[in-house]
């Protein structure tokens, strides 16, 4: 039976519609499923929206709707992304299903069976867009002098009743977590961040809220709802059937890595393993988070005006161009830039003009001269060479840096192996051995196509459609089917005349 492995990415908020920073995570995870499914893994892909606590409620009300039906339209957006940009989560998690109701109700239960679970009353300050608490010391302050949380967030005093979670009780098993697992928490600034204030010495946790009742309601205890970062992370289990398919949790649960933005990695490294130490569950294998991508080189806000719906770059660009662009241009784990120029500058450079041209007219020169049919490779130095140099690439050089998920890297990889293709090309130029040794022409294309397969195979987890739709056309014409005229894999791209202006 194939090894297991699961990925998960950030389960998101779904106050308003879909953003470029939510299709950036749910592509590069979709990248590491994918690349994981081609190496014979048995891949579970969780995803889904946490649509609780009290931004929820105060958004729906301002727009004058009843929260679940708020709810249940923003989610949907986020799984209609997921379905333009390719994504191919096996499971898609709303924290509102019944199913996570019982997988929440489960873990505090445990947590309380352990004793770490008391009725206290909570006064501090409270993020509503974060859904957070912070210490006084964490809390920054305007060119007003009004406070902020660390994410730049407006805070509130809050005074209620609340369950806390023992959290103080955790301080020396995660650092020891930390200390024995340094791969846990990836990348290393993240680490470090997460180090820091751990040692700074750990409060218990207010994990419930009797101010709203829209969330998962704590069990005998009425008036009180789940805080919504239990509720929240537990919603990677339901994804693989906890509690209820033991079958499904047991193979696949812990995690193999988290995949979340930056700014919630306390959430997934301190509270998350430590809520799962108290229920004496497995705790994930990693945690890694990602950077931000910033709107030519700004951070996007709905103040500034810059926020970009991701949809909108699909209908321009295309998916397959957009997904190789976004992982193709920022080092992952670092903050990166776009704009809709450098997409259409890779997009036509790289995949249109170096690797869709090369198979274009490749397989063209095949159905023209050889009636469709794909010949062998040649045995020439020169050919083996470029087999070999391909290889290496497709079967060495990239996985080892999907394997990191240094994706961009690994793209740079494939693009010099591209590139070698098409020295390659040049060199044994077929178009004039059509005339003067027509079977080492023959030799040539066949060479060329056995590396075109290599690298569409390679590329697949990045662009999806359009290899698939190469790997088809040549596999179908080495079973024996003449490859018919093909047509470009990747149409030249042209800048919107609004954005040259801005430009």
């Amino acid at each position: 039976m194939p090894e297991p492995f699961l990925i998960t990415t950030a389960i998101s908020y779904p106050n308003g519609r879909p953003h470029i920073g939510h299709a950036y995570e749910a592509i590069a995870g979709d990248v590491i499923a994918r690349f994981e499914r081609s190496r014979g893994r048995d891949v579970r892909f969780v995803g889904g929206t946490d649509e609780h606590g009290l931004k929820m409620v105060q958004t729906a009300r301002g727009e004058g709707r009843e929260t679940l039906e708020f709810a249940n339209e923003m989610s949907g957006y986020f799984s209609e992304m997921a379905e333009r940009l390719n994504i191919s989560y096996d499971a898609f998690v709303r924290t509102t299903e019944p199913r996570h109701h019982r997988a929440s109700i489960e873990i505090w239960k445990a947590m309380e069976e352990a004793g770490d679970l008391y009725l206290d009353r909570y006064e501090g300050w409270y993020s509503v867009r974060d859904e957070a608490f912070y210490d006084e010391s964490e809390l920054v302050a305007d060119e007003n002098g009004d406070k902020l949380s660390p994410q730049g967030t407006p805070v509130e005093w809050t005074a209620e009743e609340t369950w806390f979670f023992r959290l103080s009780k955790y301080q020396e098993p995660l650092l020891k977590l930390y200390r024995d697992n340094p791969e846990f928490i990836r990348p290393e600034s993240r680490r470090n961040e997460v180090l820091r204030f751990v040692e700074a010495g750990l409060k218990d946790l207010s994990v419930s809220r009797t101010s709203f009742d829209w969330g998962v309601p704590v069990p005998n205890s009425p008036g009180h709802v789940m805080y919504v970062w239990v509720d929240a992370l537990t919603t990677y289990m339901t994804g693989v059937g906890y509690p209820d398919d033991r079958q499904q949790y047991d193979r696949f649960w812990p995690a193999d890595v988290h995949l979340i933005g930056k700014d919630i990695v306390r959430f997934h490294t301190v509270y998350w393993p430590a809520f799962l130490m108290s229920a004496k569950l497995p705790l994930p294998k990693q945690v890694f988070g990602h950077g931000f991508l910033l709107s030519r080189g700004e951070k996007m806000s709905k103040s500034v005006g810059n926020v970009v719906d991701p949809m909108a770059l699909v209908d321009r660009f295309g998916v397959d161009a957009l997904r190789y662009f976004l992982l193709r241009e920022v080092p992952f784990g670092q903050d990166g830039s776009y704009s809709a120029e450098a997409i259409v500058n890779r997009a036509n450079a790289e995949l249109a003009n170096s690797f869709g041209n090369l198979a274009q007219r490749t397989l063209s020169m095949i159905h023209k001269n050889l009636g469709g049919i794909i010949p062998a490779a040649g045995e020439d130095p020169a050919d083996v060479q470029l087999i070999e140099a391909v290889e290496r690439t497709t079967a060495a050089e990239m996985p080892e840096s999907f394997d990191r998920f240094a994706f961009s890297v690994g793209i740079e990889a494939w693009l010099r192996a591209v590139f070698a293709c098409n020295a390659y090309v040049d060199e044994q130029a077929p178009w004039a051995l059509r005339k003067t040794d027509p079977e080492r022409m023959a030799a040539v294309l066949g060479t060329l196509v056995k590396a075109i397969r290599q690298l569409a195979g390679a590329i697949s987890p990045v662009i999806p459609t359009s290899a698939e739709k190469l790997i088809t056309l040549i596999d179908a014409a080495e079973g024996g089917v003449p490859i018919a005229a093909p047509t470009p894999l990747f149409p030249r791209l042209d800048l919107p005349e609004e954005e040259d202006a801005a430009a």
